[in-house]
């Protein structure tokens, strides 16, 4: 389960990826497909959420992983270099970008 906290001692992975409206459906199959099949099955994966703008022009996956080794290790995996070739095929560009929870606010 995703925990947005600042006492959480978790590694977090906000990634965006730039799309058009034409490719948005496709490369939301594949980010699904690949959560499903390899990554939610890497040692140190807690969760992740994928989240669509309403222009359709713009995918973000929020994930959360026990350290940052964990997360660099999944996506030097050969079946996650391939798959990121083909999703790279899908969009604009992307941007896995890991970030620390430094305050929260409810």
């Amino acid at each position: 389960m995703l925990t947005i906290s600042n006492e959480a001692n978790i590694q977090t992975v906000i990634t965006t990826f730039e799309v058009t409206p034409g490719t948005c459906e496709d490369l939301f199959e594949e980010l699904s497909a690949a959560c499903r099949e390899v990554i939610s099955k890497q040692p140190g994966y807690i969760a992740s959420a994928l989240h669509i703008n309403d222009a359709r022009t713009r995918i973000a996956n929020y994930s959360q992983w026990e350290n940052r080794q964990d997360f660099l290790a999944m996506l030097r995996s050969d079946e996650m270099r391939e798959r990121n070739r083909r999703i790279n095929e899908l969009c604009k560009n992307f941007a896995p970008v890991m970030y620390d929870v430094s305050v929260c606010f409810s």
